[in-house]
């Protein structure tokens, strides 16, 4: 599919949403992809890049960075406690703050660092037990804590249920951010993106309809 044809759908859904292009933004999600289709996007232009792993960006983005200058590079995976530092070196925002053990290492390293990355709450919008985020329930309190501890706190994540309507998890996601004064939502991926658009998405991840199907390593 390639990334044009997926910012024209992202402005033709933006469009339809009565909101501009420039609202949402195209987080390239390059885990597990060959070194040659993430140089193709770089060489495109596109400049926002999404992983899974602080290993695996570690190994990667330095020398990427080096060679085409500053990325704007999301961390969309579980993070460990003992990833942290590594992770607040290397990313400019953390999409998975889902605890306040993380959420405390985090402001204490942002108070050794005198800088932070910015940081998204993930909300586990399906209450499903094998995945992280925080719950529906605990999202306002967690908020609270976090904006308290003065993390730079943009907005929430979810990754709904696979084989569910994403609909109603985009909804309620809004809805939180919404009574918590947030602006931020990260939603939608390559299946959903233009239905998180239309509920309000201000960030999507797109990974394989940008660079094909993963080939992770055996």
């Amino acid at each position: 599919m390639g990334l044009h044809e997926i910012t024209g759908r992202i402005s033709a859904a933006t469009l339809a949403a009565g909101r501009t292009s420039a609202s949402v933004r195209l987080i390239a999600v390059s885990k597990v992809q060959p070194l040659e289709r993430v140089i193709a996007v770089l060489e495109s232009g596109h400049r926002c890049f999404g992983e899974n792993r602080v290993q695996e960006a570690a190994g990667k983005w330095p020398a990427l960075q080096d060679r085409f200058g500053k990325v704007d590079l999301h961390l969309i995976g579980p993070l460990q406690t003992n990833k942290a530092r590594a992770a607040v070196e290397l990313f400019d925002c953390i999409q998975t703050l889902d605890r306040p053990k993380l959420a405390e290492t985090l402001a204490r390293l942002a108070q050794e660092r005198g800088a932070s990355p910015s940081v998204f709450i993930q909300v586990n919008t399906g209450a499903e037990p094998q995945k992280a985020g925080c719950l529906p329930e605990d999202a306002d309190s967690f908020i609270a804590q976090t904006r308290a501890i003065g993390l730079p706190l943009l907005g929430l994540m979810c990754i709904p249920p696979d084989g569910q309507d994403p609909v109603p998890h985009f909804r309620l996601l809004a809805d939180i951010a919404a009574r918590n004064g947030l602006s931020g939502l990260s939603m939608g991926m390559s299946g959903d993106f233009e239905a998180a658009i239309a509920a309000g998405a201000t960030h999507v991840r797109v990974g394989s309809a940008i660079f094909g199907e993963r080939t992770p390593a055996p």
